[in-house]
Formats: structure tokens, C-alpha cells, sequence
């Protein structure tokens, strides 16, 4: 895993914003929050563990009148734990609050409601039953994902949007525990899987499945397979190449000039 790296440079588009946002992660985070505004369902966006911002960034694109994206992080302060102490020294050294604020409103005009703080805080901070959509990206290590999962089941809404990040790499057995406990034993349905995240819901999964499977379908950079696992459909969505259709995306304040004519 790379160390994180404090930008100085403003970023001129989204993807200059350092992360592991893969451009097929940021077609699902769009798809599900246009189908929530689609159908009318309002309220606010939550992340936990915001590295750069670039995830905050797009979800902040999304944001309605009256509606908050509450970002929770530890940014340079201690983390509280030694396991959790000897990720952050190894991973992120050189996260700053200040490097992620600077990101952030290079493309929007006002920040994010911030808790610089370990995410099991979150449930002080954040309303029970106010959120449509939550990405929880902190720790890796499996007590402090199993208690940001069980935050965001109290957080969300009934038909909410939870997304699990890391959810299947080598390097984090933690969240895959955690994920699969909570599908095995803690009601939550995935509903879609990309080679970094799990997309799940609490609530009837079947409508939101058919209309992704369906909106998927129609795509030609984007491979899809479905199949059964302990009584879930599971619908696992692969890019075809590094180049794909992008979805709306914020425009930066600081947008790379234009090549000159040859």
C-alpha cells in the first residue's frame, strides 16, 4: 500500500487528487445517489476515513439543499490504539487536515461538516436514521470496522447505502471479516461488488439489484456477473479497461490549461 502523500499542488480534476477512488467506484457512488435524488429520498451523506478528500469530493458533488456530508477523521491526531497507532505511521504519516481541506474546496465553496476524531464518535455526532448514503473507509482492523459497520445500520436510513471499502484486499483480513459477518449475521444485503467495494443495504435489496443490473447492462466498460452465495445475489461488476465513461463530475476551480494548438 502506498504511504500518503500531503498535496500542495491544486488539483486541476478529480483524478489529481491522490486515492484509491478507481474510476469504476466513482460510476457506482454516482449511480446509487442519482437514484436516490431520482426517487426523491433525501438526507445527509457520511464518510468515515477521508484520506485526500477525492471520495468526499464526488460525494459532496451530490449534496442537496439541506442536506450535510459529515466527513470523520483522525487527520494528525493520535490514534488512540497501538494496532491502530501502527497503521496510521505506516499508510498515513503525511495526512493533514490541511491537505484535505485545500482539496476539497478546489471544488466546492464550502467544507464539509468535520470530526476530527476515531470514528466510534460518529453516533454523538450524527443523527440515528438521518443519513441515505455512508462510505466507511477508516480502520482495517476488525473491531474498529465491526463498530463503523454497526454506526452506520444505526445512522442510515431503511433503504440507505452503505459502502465498505477494502473490503476483499490482502492487506486489510479485517474488513473482510467484519464485511462478511455483518451479510452472514447482521441482516445487511449486498448489492453490488467491485474489485474494492462492497455496496449493501439494510433494507429490500431487489429493487435497487434489478434497476443497477439493469443500468449496468447497458454498458459496454463495464463486465457483469451474477451469482448466488449463502442465499444472496451477489452482482460483481468489473471494468474492462482503464478508460471509462466518466460520471458528472465536479469541476475544479483550478482546471489545467488548455494545450496550446500545434
Amino acid at each position: 500500500m502506498a504511504t500518503a502523500q500531503e498535496t500542495h499542488k491544486l488539483p486541476g480534476d478529480l483524478n489529481d487528487v491522490p486515492g484509491w477512488f478507481w474510476p469504476l467506484d466513482q460510476v457506482l457512488f454516482s449511480w446509487f445517489l442519482e437514484r436516490q435524488e431520482r426517487q426523491g429520498t433525501r438526507g445527509d451523506l457520511l464518510e468515515l476515513g477521508a484520506y485526500l478528500g477525492k471520495s468526499a469530493i464526488l460525494l459532496g458533488h451530490h449534496l442537496r439543499d439541506g442536506e450535510t456530508l459529515t466527513v470523520c477523521d483522525l487527520f494528525e491526531t493520535e490514534p488512540p490504539d497501538a494496532a491502530n497507532r501502527a497503521e496510521a505511521a505506516k499508510s498515513y504519516s503525511t495526512l493533514t487536515r490541511d491537505a484535505f481541506e485545500r482539496n476539497y474546496l478546489s471544488f466546492h465553496d464550502t467544507l464539509p461538516r468535520i470530526v476530527q476524531a476515531v470514528s466510534s464518535t460518529i453516533t454523538d455526532e450524527v443523527g440515528a436514521g438521518t443519513c441515505r448514503f455512508a462510505h466507511i473507509d477508516a480502520s482495517h482492523l476488525y473491531e474498529h470496522v465491526r463498530g463503523d459497520i454497526g454506526a452506520a445500520r444505526e445512522l442510515l436510513l431503511p433503504e440507505g447505502i452503505v459502502v465498505l471499502d477494502d473490503f476483499r484486499s490482502e492487506h486489510t483480513p479485517g474488513v473482510a471479516v467484519a464485511a462478511w459477518e455483518a451479510v452472514l449475521n447482521r441482516g445487511l444485503s449486498p448489492v453490488c461488488l467491485s474489485s474494492q467495494k462492497l455496496y449493501g443495504t439494510w433494507g429490500d435489496p431487489e429493487p435497487v439489484r434489478e434497476e443497477l443490473l439493469a443500468a449496468l447492462r447497458e454498458r459496454d466498460d463495464i463486465a457483469v456477473t451474477v451469482e448466488e452465495a449463502a442465499g444472496h445475489r451477489l452482482i460483481r461488476a468489473r471494468a474492462k479497461s482503464k478508460r471509462m465513461r466518466p460520471p458528472s463530475l465536479p469541476s475544479s476551480r483550478h482546471p489545467a490549461p488548455a494545450p496550446a494548438p500545434p
